[in-house]
């Protein structure tokens, strides 16, 4: 019988009330549970980490960048015991007059002093910064950016150089062309008339010809601290081929080529023209826009250079400042200051004078275009310094190998007496009452031996020799094919020595070799290289010591088509001496009278520098009006 259920206080919706209890009970359990569960993984306590020891590491001290600054050192003076090797005799050379050198500078700053022993100085700019200078940039139109042949002409090359001005001067605009990665760093633009080669080589560039080619400069125009309430000033300046001028974004100069029909600057710059009666009229000079420039305002300038067909490039810049009067020259043009950043060093100096005609503009005067004061000495106290040596104390008398002097035997016995010779095993001594004595040198001390050995050095077969080969510079295909090609000579320079007596001498020799050249044109000479080598003449190698120097490369060149001045360098003679340990000249060779004699001036010429018949450094030859 089923049984009825009633409805009462303890059912909900027909759930016995004890089921619904197991239920929530279940259900608080299952809570807990995961609560539990959670609380244990998000607690869990966390792995400490132990960072390792240290390890021990080698560290590398850091040095300060150095920059190579020409220190004046004095040689230690040599004393000689010479063997003289018969020397053929030279004329005199009438040598010509210098002019004066760049303004001396007090405090250690500007002038020949301040300048680094820059790498690379050239004509187109140092290879480091001195801070006040234009960066340029090298571009051959020849090539494309990875450096492969392009075609070019003419009429694409101006039109390239075209859209670079009207670009604002952008690289992006000839980015599509071939840039040299090195860069070269100028205070002046002076450039006279030289072979367009030489820039492609001054940027790195040797294998490149000379036409098609562009360097863009930039930098900062800055009032001459000089001119404390602010200079009005405007360039001049002339080009073969490519001259442009830009300050403060606006072209101040264009002084491309102009001759006849061609003119450049309506090519590249049409927009721009000079208005100054003066324009063309001295020494070919464009005459620019005038700029006013005020203390501590720099302004951004940019200079363009370039040469279109090849052969001769050149590119001056000079200026002129308002109100002040210039010397004239014998064709009555006014001799302008030409534009720079910082007084000349020595070396751009010769270099400059190298391919200058006198009298055209004015190296050492002018605004000095920096924001820090660039006076000092004057002119004349530093053209004094750059032709004279500075004042080196006199050597030390000759040392007479046999002089009295006191002799141990090695018995400790002393006796005062003079070396005269060795006799088989017996050394030959002479006392104050010149009677002579042949002692054992077994009997001799240790010193008074060396001392005999060194007195007796052996003699040499000196011999001098040049291996030399003859290659022409490439002119390009636009180049007039009358233009004189450069003919190069490539030198090694090596010294040789066999020995030709007999006897042991176990001390150490230094040889030194000078390879001397001379101007074309015979007005001085230049230290081409200088080698040095040591070796000690035993049983195994006294029979001949050879060593070799560095590759030279001599150019001789006319500039123009049916040009009669020759210019460049050619080989003119050598130096080579041997020393012993203590220092003394014990033999030599060279087939000039006069240059042994100025060995103390000799060493200190730069090798590449010129130097007179004294030893002296002097400026290369100019180029004679024919230019």
């Amino acid at each position: 019988m089923k049984r009825k259920t009633k409805k009462d206080g303890k059912t909900i919706k027909g759930t016995p009330t004890a089921v619904l209890l197991s239920i929530v009970i279940h259900a608080v359990l299952f809570v807990l549970a995961g609560m539990f569960v959670v609380f244990t993984v998000v607690k869990q306590k966390e792995v400490e980490f132990t960072p390792p020891k240290a390890v021990e590491r080698p560290k590398m001290k850091l040095k300060k960048p150095k920059v190579r600054v020409k220190k004046s050192t004095k040689p230690k003076p040599t004393t000689r015991i010479v063997t003289k090797v018969k020397k053929a005799s030279m004329p005199d050379i009438q040598l010509p007059e210098m002019s004066g050198m760049a303004e001396g500078l007090g405090g250690g700053i500007g002038g020949f002093d301040m300048m680094p022993d820059l790498e690379d100085v050239t004509i187109f700019g140092n290879g480091q910064s001195i801070g006040n200078d234009f960066v340029g940039t090298f571009y051959d139109f020849k090539r494309d950016r990875s450096g492969r042949p392009i075609p070019m002409s003419w009429d694409n090359f101006l039109m390239a150089l075209k859209n670079f001005v009207k670009s604002g001067w952008k690289p992006s605009s000839i980015a599509r062309y071939y840039h040299s990665p090195k860069k070269l760093y100028a205070t002046t633009f002076m450039m006279p008339a030289m072979l367009s080669t030489i820039a492609p080589s001054a940027f790195g560039e040797g294998d490149t010809l000379g036409y098609f080619w562009m360097a863009h400069y930039k930098g900062k125009l800055v009032c001459p601290a000089a001119y404390t309430n602010g200079i009005t000033f405007r360039f001049r300046g002339v080009a073969d081929d490519i001259l442009v001028v830009r300050v403060d974004g606006r072209i101040v100069l264009s002084g491309c080529i102009k001759v006849g029909p061609v003119d450049f600057s309506r090519d590249i710059v049409p927009l721009w023209q000079s208005h100054s009666a003066d324009s063309r009229k001295y020494n070919g000079f464009e005459v620019g826009d005038w700029i006013t420039l005020e203390p501590g305002k720099p302004l951004d300038m940019e200079v363009m250079i370039g040469e279109v067909p090849g052969g001769a490039f050149s590119a001056e810049l000079v200026v002129e400042v308002k109100g002040e009067k210039y010397e004239r020259n014998i064709r009555g043009s006014p001799i302008f200051p030409i534009f720079k950043t910082a007084e000349l060093s020595r070396d751009l100096h010769e270099s400059i004078v190298s391919y200058l005609m006198e009298g055209l503009v004015n190296l050492t005067n002018g605004p000095v275009f920096s924001d820090y004061d660039t006076s000092g000495a004057t002119v004349s106290q530093a053209a004094e310094a750059a032709g004279k040596s500075p004042a080196e104390p006199a050597p030390p008398e000759e040392l007479d190998e046999h002089a009295m002097r006191s002799w141990t035997g090695t018995d400790g016995q002393t006796m005062e007496a003079r070396f005269v010779t060795v006799i088989g095993d017996k050394a030959v001594l002479q006392d104050s009452r010149k009677r002579q004595r042949k002692i054992p040198l077994a009997r001799l001390s240790g010193e008074d031996r060396e001392f005999i050995e060194l007195a007796q050095p052996p003699k040499f077969n000196i011999d001098f020799s040049k291996q030399s080969s003859q290659r022409m510079i490439g002119l390009s295909p636009e180049t007039d094919p009358n233009w004189p090609v450069p003919r190069v000579l490539d030198y090694v320079f090596s010294a040789t020595l066999k020995q030709t007596s007999a006897g042991e001498y176990n001390h150490k020799l230094t040889v030194e070799f000078f390879a001397i050249g001379e101007e074309v044109d015979g007005d001085n000479y230049i230290l081409l290289d200088r080698q040095k080598s040591s070796f000690t003449p035993t049983k195994e190698n006294r029979r001949s010591f050879s060593f070799r120097g560095d590759p030279v490369t001599l150019m001789v060149w006319r500039l123009w088509a049916g040009a009669t001045q020759l210019r460049g360098e050619k080989y003119g003679g050598y130096l080579v001496t041997v020393t012993d340990e203590r220092g003394k000249i014990v033999q030599y060779a060279t087939p000039y009278n006069w240059i042994f004699d100025q060995l103390e001036n000799l060493k200190k010429i730069p090798i590449g520098k010129h130097f007179n018949k004294e030893c002296i450094r002097v400026f290369p030859p100019r180029p004679k009006r024919e230019y």
